[in-house]
């Protein structure tokens, strides 16, 4: 048993690693609500991580320690996440008299029945959602299992950024718990929100579908802000660093946002569109009461005005630290402006609180 669900009463890290970069933050918590203590962001070499896997844990490393030191947070235990597509998930019905450690035994004795691994390659961690409706003496608890070199290096990339791993998490989960700081700027219904989080990143997007605030859905597929740089790359003649540089400090020609920009808020439409389709196919919801963007992509100008357009949703981009304080050596305003990008980061520090 890894520890992917169980409480922690010491500070942690949230160490978000991207393809692009790794994101760092610590949160703190009085009767005020919550504080942002220090945030730092250090961008990762080109292949350091691929596709959601980390390739190079010596490059992410250094990133890591670059990020902390430039935070000044002292904190170093940190909780990190593995993509959804990492782990395998299913409820399972158990009796509801066991303790922990009964629980943790009879899962490891049956848990060849739920793992279409071999046992010796997985870390395996579970936590009870509760009683079953309908009877009690059973418990439903939620089985996560992780391929064991996923999990081992996340801890190695962490040990070379000189913090210790306490927490491996699921990005799914993580965001689910993210979502809690911005559901109040959604119009819901009273019963039954269904609400749609979409994160695009650099190369990949995710959707995550909550129902009463817990996760019901998740898809993920290869699309992200790289095609948009790439784009411009291609169209305009430059290198992939003065490509990326220009989309996030401007100077392109007066052509960009009609022939290059427009062209891929319309194909992020269409992915949100086609994924929400899948969701609904394979369920028995046909709408979802609200859209929230996350991830650095999110920001683009005129996305959320044009989805909540197209799709007839009401969209917001997210901002977790609305309602949050930030200690003097936070720059407020850069925190904002990430904002969108750092649900998983935030999901993660919210681990102290557990």
């Amino acid at each position: 048993m890894f520890g992917l669900f169980k409480n922690k009463s010491n500070a942690v890290l949230g160490i978000d690693i991207s393809s692009t970069s790794v994101k760092l933050l610590e949160l703190s918590q009085s009767s005020g609500g919550y504080r942002v203590d220090a945030y730092a962001e250090e961008k990762l070499a080109a292949g350091a991580v691929v596709e959601s896997n980390i390739q190079e844990p010596e490059a992410v490393g250094e990133a890591i320690n670059k990020a902390l030191s430039r935070s000044r947070s002292s904190v170093k235990n940190a909780a990190v996440a593995v993509s959804g597509s990492a782990v395998i998930t299913k409820i399972i019905e158990m009796d509801a008299s066991l303790s922990d450690d009964e629980m943790e035994t009879q899962i490891a004795v049956e848990a060849d029945q739920y793992i279409p691994y071999a046992l010796d390659e997985v870390s395996i961690d579970f936590e009870v959602i509760g009683l079953k409706e309908n009877n009690p003496e059973r418990a439903e608890v939620l089985l996560a299992a992780c391929r064991r070199d996923n999990v081992e290096i996340c801890e190695e990339a962490l040990t070379f950024g000189g913090l210790n791993t306490k927490i491996v998490d699921v990005e799914a989960f993580t965001m689910e718990r993210a979502y809690e700081l911005v559901s109040h700027t959604l119009e819901l219904p009273e019963e039954d929100p269904v609400v749609a989080v979409v994160d695009i990143g650099s190369s990949n997007t995710s959707l995550n579908v909550l129902g009463n605030g817990q996760t019901i859905y998740t898809r993920e597929q290869l699309f992200g802000g790289r095609q948009l740089t790439d784009e411009i790359q291609r169209r305009y003649g430059l290198s992939p660093e003065e490509a990326e540089k220009s989309k996030c400090e401007g100077g392109l020609p007066d052509d960009y946002d009609s022939e290059v920009l427009a062209p891929f808020r319309e194909a992020i439409v269409q992915q949100i569109s086609r994924s929400l389709q899948f969701f609904y196919s394979s369920s028995q919801y046909n709408d979802v009461d609200a859209i929230v963007m996350a991830g650095g992509t999110s920001s683009i100008p005129g996305l959320v005005e044009l989805i909540q357009d197209k799709l007839g949703t009401q969209a917001v981009l997210a901002n977790p630290f609305a309602k949050m304080s930030s200690s003097s050596k936070v720059d407020s305003e850069l925190l904002t402006s990430k904002a969108p990008g750092l649900m998983i980061a935030c999901g993660l520090a919210m681990r102290s609180f557990d």
